[in-house]
C-alpha cells in the first residue's frame, strides 16, 4: 500500500469573459514555467539530485520568473520533478520526455484553506489568477460537484482538512464574442478522511473471493470460495468508452459507474476480498509524452496499460467503501498459459473470465 494515500474529487466548472481570460493566462504561464524547468533540467541532467528539496533550489527561480507566485512556482517544479522521478522508475530516457497538450495550474502541497485556490463552504472556489503582464486578481468559480460530494466538500472546509487543489482547463473558445473556458477543479484530500465520511458498508456479508480482470471495454469478475470452487461470474461492459469521439470525462464517468455496479454486486454476493493484478509503476507519466521514433504499436500498448492500471487503482480505492479488502497478485501468465487454456476448456469460460479466475486463485 502507498504511504499516506490521497483521494481526488473532480468538480466541473464553466467561465466566460474576464474570468475565462484570467484562468487561461494563469494556465499558460504555469505551462511555460513547467516547460522552462523541464528544458533546464535536461541541460543539467548529469547534475540532478533525486531530492525535492534539491530540485526546488535548482529550478525555483526558473519557474518564478514566469509565474509570479511562490506556490504556483513550487507546483511547476514539483510537477516536473515527479515526471523525472517516474522516468527513472520506468527506465525511460528523460531527455526524450516532453509535456503533453494540457493546460492547468496547481498548488504544490496540501494545506488548510488553500492559499491560492480556496474551497469555500457555499460551493464556490476562490482562485488566484495572473495576467500576462503579471497583474494579480482573485476570481470566484461556481463548481458542480458530482452527486454525493457536495457534503464531502463542506466537511473538508468545516473540519479544516488539508487539501491540494488543481485547476484543469478542458476546453476553450469564443462564445458570443467572449472567451469561454470549461474545465475541472481537482481537490486532493487524505484517503482516510474520504473513507471516514463516504463509506457505505463497514463489513462484508461473507468470505468469498472476487477475481477481477480489467480490459479496455469491460471488467470481468469471477467469484470463488476459499477452496477455489467457482461460484459465479459476470461481465461489466463499458464498450462506449472506446468509441471514437467519446469525451474523456464521459468515459471515466461510465467507468466509475461500472466500478460501483461491480462492487455492489460482489458485496451483495458475499465477497470479502477483491483480487486485482498489480498495476506496478504504469500510469505515472500521465502528463508526459514519450517520443522514440515510430511508436504507433508501442504507444497503443502504453495507453492501454495506463488505462487498465488507472481502472485497477480506482477499484482498489473504492473497494473499502463497501467493506471489501483488496489483494494484488502477479499478472504474469494470467492471460496466456497452459493453466489459462485449461480453465477455459474446463469451465467453458472466455479468455478474460478465465484470467479473472486465475487472479482469484492466486489471491488464495
Amino acid at each position: 500500500m502507498v504511504e499516506n494515500p490521497l483521494y481526488t474529487t473532480k468538480l466541473s466548472f464553466n467561465a466566460s469573459g474576464d474570468r475565462a481570460k484570467k484562468i487561461l493566462s494563469t494556465a499558460w504561464l504555469f505551462k511555460l514555467a513547467c516547460h522552462r524547468v523541464l528544458s533546464r533540467s535536461k541541460e543539467l541532467l548529469n547534475a540532478l539530485i533525486p531530492s525535492k528539496i534539491a530540485w526546488v533550489k535548482m529550478f525555483y527561480s526558473n519557474a518564478r520568473d514566469l509565474i509570479p507566485n511562490k506556490r504556483y512556482a513550487y507546483g511547476a517544479v514539483y510537477l516536473v520533478y515527479g515526471i523525472w522521478e517516474s522516468s527513472r522508475s520506468l527506465r525511460i530516457d528523460y531527455r526524450n520526455v516532453e509535456l503533453s497538450d494540457w493546460l492547468m495550474f496547481q498548488h504544490y502541497d496540501r494545506e488548510v484553506d488553500g492559499n491560492v485556490i480556496r474551497v469555500l463552504g457555499d460551493g464556490t472556489i476562490l482562485v488566484t489568477t495572473y495576467s500576462y503582464d503579471g497583474s494579480k486578481d482573485r476570481v470566484l468559480i461556481k463548481v458542480k460537484p458530482n452527486r454525493g460530494y457536495e457534503e464531502l466538500l463542506k466537511l473538508v472546509v468545516e473540519s479544516k482538512e488539508k487539501y491540494m487543489p488543481k485547476v484543469l482547463v478542458r476546453g476553450y473558445n469564443i462564445r458570443n464574442g467572449k472567451p469561454y473556458v470549461s474545465g475541472e477543479i481537482h481537490v486532493t484530500i487524505g484517503y482516510d478522511f474520504y473513507l471516514k465520511h463516504m463509506t457505505r458498508h463497514r463489513e462484508p456479508k461473507g468470505s468469498l473471493i472476487g477475481g477481477v480482470d480489467v480490459n479496455t471495454d469491460r471488467i470481468n469478475l469471477v467469484i470463488i470460495d476459499e477452496k477455489g470452487s467457482l461460484r459465479d461470474y459476470k461481465t461489466f461492459w463499458f464498450s462506449e468508452v472506446t468509441a471514437r469521439g467519446c469525451p474523456r470525462r464521459r468515459a471515466w464517468s461510465v467507468v466509475g459507474m461500472k466500478i460501483h455496479e461491480m462492487l455492489r454486486y460482489v458485496y451483495n454476493h458475499g465477497v470479502a476480498t477483491i483480487a486485482l493484478e498489480n498495476p506496478e509503476v504504469l500510469g505515472y507519466l500521465k502528463l508526459a509524452w514519450i517520443r522514440n521514433g515510430d511508436r504507433k504499436y508501442e504507444n497503443y500498448n502504453y495507453k492501454v496499460s495506463v488505462f487498465r492500471s488507472s481502472v485497477i487503482e480506482r477499484i482498489a480505492m473504492k473497494a473499502p467503501l463497501y467493506g471489501l479488502n483488496t489483494k494484488f497478485v502477479d499478472p504474469k501468465g494470467t492471460t496466456s498459459s497452459r493453466e489459462h487454456n485449461g480453465i477455459m476448456k474446463r469451465f467453458g469460460l472466455d479468455r478474460h473470465t478465465a484470467s479473472a479466475y486465475i487472479i482469484a486463485l492466486r489471491s488464495i
